[in-house]
């Protein structure tokens, strides 16, 4: 079964496109932190703490999460509106609107301070449900889980669906190095010292980016191949 489209949105594709690219791109606004003296070792320190309310650039890269959760639930919205209603294809463009409604959140709901920097900054909050108390914590949890959701429904509805031959081959590659490096992040997160976790967030984050990217560029090329 192919990807179709309402033919009254032939421009729609394109935009998902172009959409979904610049989302990918503008998620990868962390890479900067090799250029800027953030004061942070990017080895032991999460991405989170780039936009701190406490950071000297938290504006430059708060905007940059701003304008990628705007073009997610932008494509998300017109990805609904276009393509053929299929279930594990709907789930994915709900979860990338999810993903891009809980980025803007992150940007807007930013820790307090650095416990690196700041020794009067607590290390993790105290009581029951920490969470609540972070909500960067959550807003970022649920970001994770979309995005997630996003990829197994797409990689899914490629296979099933025989559609999107980019997602079978180099969107399930872009999927499992991503699930390996979440892996390493939660046994890390539980082991003493670092154990790489700001390697190990960055190579994630970079996954997600990637993928942003490679399902805008099949959309694309399936597009093409049906229309050339």
């Amino acid at each position: 079964m192919g990807q179709e489209w309402n033919t009254s949105r032939a421009w729609a594709p394109r935009t998902v496109t172009v959409l979904l690219v610049i989302a990918g791109v503008l998620y990868s606004a962390w890479v900067a932190e090799f250029f800027l003296d953030t004061g942070l070792d990017p080895a032991v320190s999460f991405l989170s703490e780039l936009d701190a309310a406490d950071q000297p650039y938290r504006h430059f890269f708060s905007t940059a999460d701003l304008l990628t959760g705007i073009m997610l639930i932008a494509a998300a919205a017109l990805g609904l509106a276009t393509f053929t209603r299929k279930r594990l294809t709907v789930t994915g463009w709900i979860a990338i609107g999810t993903f891009g409604a809980a980025t803007i959140a992150d940007s807007q709901l930013p820790i307090e301070c650095v416990a690196a920097n700041d020794p009067s900054c607590p290390v993790e909050p105290s009581g029951l449900f920490p969470q609540l108390h972070h909500i960067h914590a959550l807003t970022s949890t649920i970001a994770v889980f979309a995005v997630f959701t996003a990829m197994i429904a797409f990689t899914a509805a490629a296979y099933r669906y025989r559609t999107l031959p980019l997602l079978r081959t180099v969107g399930l590659t872009v999927l499992v190095i991503t699930s390996l490096a979440t892996a390493w992040l939660m046994i890390a997160d539980n082991l003493p010292g670092s154990s790489g976790l700001g390697i190990a967030q960055r190579i994630q984050v970079s996954g997600m980016s990637a993928y942003l990217v490679v399902l805008g560029l099949a959309v694309r090329i399936r597009r093409v191949a049906l229309t050339g």
